[in-house]
């Protein structure tokens, strides 16, 4: 008998289906010479530090830290969970051959290994490895199975995951709570929860210390057109330039220097106001706008949170959702190309788009254009990008059906012509002065097509983007002008929302618009396009974040405890994405799994020694979560994130937020390990916290009193230093 397990019922139906098995047993379905069993998501998690020595269950500095000799692994205990369990035992040893048909990621292969493991399995293994959950793609999965030791790499990338995020999450969450924490309070610290809650604080840190700085910009208004001063690069962007350019030098640097008081711009509106405005070039250059690219987990992610402002982890369960109902392709990828081998599918995928007729209509009958931008087999790994799989879609929620819109027009939109546009660029003179102004016009708008409200809608679309056409200008034309001069503020870096947040996570910190250039920084990102959302959702539930309109904010807790954090290692996103990076590198047999887990394991002890040697009393404020909300709508949004979450989830999220089990459940340390501080005797204990007068602001520490970080903007919150 063949036994193949899923990692949940509904795909174990839907493998079993199309296998020919058709009775229902308890825990598993038989048919055809197969029986087809599930898990729900984990089954198996690695032992709590007690199981490994007893001393190591109650909370004390002396243990730490923990360094088990050899990891194991046990059955979570849940009934459910362990009656499955014995029923998977039962099937395995009687297994003549097993198809491990889990997810086809990194944690999909790890879930079922430990079970097989566990099981005592030691029949030969084949591996079921799809992109979709169709009928057609199954079969075509079964008739390519693949050998189980082809795995074996992916399954000890997941397993070092999983090690170090005990290793790291069990010794500072113990270390840090016992050392810093009051009143029983965890203080939860991950390998990629505690740098993503750093990037949040940092930039709240540096919104509530920025600096404003007044500036003046020189315009001119010539035969109703508004054209530029042209401002003289400084030193810092030539170099930076120059860098960008391989080193190469610019001579020229036109234009005059940055105005920065108002009597110098209005002595040059005075010097150049009775004078002409001379047109000294009009360029026009003609050039293509290319489709965007399809969706990857983030980038479909970071669109659903601009557009629908859907949080990470509900767009997660919406692709999920999807993928499960076999309209989409699956979701947990970190590419955004396709492999070539899908080019012959795209036909058929286009024409079960029924819904779709009237944008699919144009590409019926007509050879589909293979792009390098889409079909690239060196850019696509495990899985390649997300798109629909031509199965009709019927009976999905609004807010799946807005999710699998999106999805829908990124694939046909590749398939268009590329927007043809036009960009004049006219420039002018005033006594030396340069100006310039820029205008676009489109000339055929190709893909734009596809995400307009509707066809007929195009011509109006156009006619808004031709709004930027400039008239026609002649070099060496000249007139009268109007110049004016408009009063500036530099502004400061703007607050993370979760979509700005996870292309942060992406890139370890750096936040770039070129898709080519992210691309390269995505193999520094910290955490995994699966697991990104369930690290945000974790910073909720310890109280380190919260929401405000769309941005994120930290919560007075979160900022202390980054801003206690002196280990570079356990907050700095740039050395949390090497250490993402060796993970990737285990994946693809380029790193050894032995010597990632020494270094870790090196890195831990030194944490500790370093803590340890900290000598202050020092103690975070733990701070009740309604206690951080402003206005009403704040209020309710524990209630928003306080949801049921499937037990099987709860363990996936665990596993890479640093959080393990044990965390969880032992949430109170033994009161003789945790001295408790009264909050009067913690420095600083105002700043970060919410200004009571305007509740938008937090409070910042001045030289000689407190006062809050939406000063500029009239609050008058202002409290001397006793």
């Amino acid at each position: 008998m063949i036994v193949c397990i899923a990692e949940k019922p509904s795909v174990a139906r839907d493998i079993a289906e199309v296998l020919g098995a058709h009775t229902r047993k308890d825990g598993y379905i038989e048919g055809n010479g197969y029986q087809v069993t599930w898990t729900f998501g984990h089954l198996c998690t690695l032992k709590e530090p007690h199981e490994y020595t007893p001393n190591w269950k109650s909370w004390n500095l002396g243990s730490l830290p923990m360094i088990p000799p050899r990891f194991g692994i046990k059955l979570i205990e849940n009934p459910t969970y362990e009656k499955q369990f014995h029923i998977i035992e039962g099937l395995m040893q009687n297994a003549d051959e097993i198809i491990n048909c889990g997810d086809a990621g990194q944690e999909g292969e790890l879930i079922q290994r430990w079970v097989m493991q566990k099981a005592g399995a030691h029949c030969p293994v084949k591996r079921l490895w799809i992109s979709s959950l169709t009928e057609e793609a199954i079969r075509e999965g079964f008739a390519k199975l693949k050998d189980q030791a082809d795995f074996q790499s992916l399954y000890e990338a997941g397993l070092s995951r999983a090690m170090g995020d005990w290793l790291l999450g069990m010794n500072a969450t113990r270390l840090y709570t016992i050392k810093y924490g009051q009143n029983k309070q965890v203080l939860s610290i991950g390998r990629v929860q505690t740098p993503t809650l750093a990037l949040i604080v940092n930039r709240q840190l540096e919104i509530a210390n920025f600096q404003p700085k007044q500036y003046w910009e020189l315009k001119t208004n010539y035969r109703d057109t508004i054209f530029s001063a042209l401002i003289r690069k400084s030193d810092e962007e030539i170099a930076a330039e120059e860098e960008k350019n391989g080193g190469k030098k610019k001579m020229d640097n036109p234009g005059i220097d940055p105005i920065t008081n108002r009597e110098e711009g209005e002595a040059l509106v005075k010097r150049i106001k009775d004078l002409p405005f001379v047109v000294t070039s009009v360029g026009k250059k003609d050039g293509k706008e290319y489709a965007p690219r399809l969706f990857d987990l983030t980038s479909l992610q970071v669109e659903c949170n601009k557009k629908f402002a859907y949080s990470a982890d509900e767009t997660l369960k919406l692709i999920q959702s999807l993928y499960e109902k076999k309209v989409a392709t699956y979701p947990r990828v970190d590419t955004t190309f396709l492999s070539d081998d899908i080019y012959p599918k795209c036909p058929g995928i286009l024409k079960g788009l029924r819904d779709y007729e009237v944008l699919t209509a144009p590409l019926h009958g007509a050879t589909l254009p293979k792009s390098k931008k889409v079909f690239d087999n060196s850019k696509v790994t495990d899985h390649h990008a997300i798109i629909p799989t031509g199965v009709y879609a019927q009976n999905l929620t609004d807010m799946e059906r807005r999710v699998y819109d999106l999805i829908v027009r990124r694939f046909i939109a590749v398939f268009y012509p590329d927007c043809k546009i036009s960009t004049t660029t006219v420039m002018g003179e005033v006594d030396k002065i340069e100006f310039k102004v820029t205008g676009k016009q489109i000339l055929e708008p190709g893909w734009r097509v596809v995400f307009a409200k509707d066809v007929k809608d195009t011509a109006e679309e156009k006619d808004d983007d031709d709004e930027n056409v400039l008239p026609a200008f002649i070099k060496g034309e000249s007139g009268p002008h109007i110049p004016d001069l408009n009063e500036k503020w530099t502004q400061p870096p703007r607050p993370f929302t979760e979509a700005t947040l996870l292309r942060a996570m992406e890139t370890a910190g750096k936040l770039v618009d070129n898709d080519e250039l992210r691309d390269a920084l995505k193999e520094n990102g910290i955490g995994r396009p699966s697991t990104r959302a369930a690290i945000i959702e974790t910073l909720f539930k310890r109280n380190y974040i919260r929401k405000e309109k769309k941005n994120l904010i930290a919560t007075p807790t979160g900022v202390e405890l980054v801003q206690l954090i002196h280990e570079e290692l356990l907050k700095s996103a740039e050395l949390t994405g090497i250490w993402e990076k060796k993970l990737r590198e285990i994946e693809k047999k380029t790193y050894d799994a032995r010597q990632f887990l020494e270094e870790l394991k090196q890195m831990v002890s030194e944490i500790v020694m370093s803590v340890l040697a900290d000598n202050t009393n020092r103690r975070i404020t733990i701070q009740d979560a309604v206690g951080v909300k402003t206005g009403e709508k704040a209020k309710k949004e524990p209630k928003k994130r306080e949801r049921k979450v499937n037990v099987s989830k709860e363990k996936k999220k665990n596993s890479e937020a640093g959080e393990p089990k044990e965390v969880k459940t032992e949430a109170s340390p033994s009161p003789v390990a945790t001295p408790v501080f009264s909050p009067s005797s913690i420095p600083d204990s105002l700043v970060g916290q919410p200004c009571p007068v305007c509740g938008k602001g937090i409070i910042i520490k001045g030289k000689t009193a407190y006062g809050c970080s939406e000063w500029k903007n009239g609050c008058t919150y202002r409290k001397t230093f006793d």
